[in-house]
């Protein structure tokens, strides 16, 4: 059965509002982990404290994710750094996602 992966690498200041936008669109569930790297607003290291990243995972209908990733875009595009890809994924318990 096939679903999206909803992908979001963010500032970890933004977990709460990201859960309670996941929520309610509707999704069963979510990830999250630590992430770091480096990108355009320069490294960021793996200390999982104020000014950490994380990674946020949810597989979901695709119209949970489109709906997900557009308030994302709305709200913290501008101001947040924030990256967000949709990949295709086939689950094996479709009644989860």
């Amino acid at each position: 059965m096939k679903r999206k992966l909803l992908t979001v690498i963010t500032e970890q200041a933004l977990e709460r509002q990201l859960v309670q936008c996941i929520k309610a669109a509707g999704a069963h569930g979510y990830t999250i982990t630590e992430a770091r790297g480096e990108g355009q607003r320069g490294v960021r290291n793996a200390d999982f404290d104020q000014g950490a990243n994380i990674r946020v995972e949810v597989v979901c209908e695709a119209n949970v994710a489109q709906q997900i990733s557009e308030e994302l875009h709305r709200r913290y595009f501008r101001d947040f750094a924030m990256v967000l890809y949709l990949s295709d994924v086939e689950v094996l318990r479709p009644e989860k996602f």
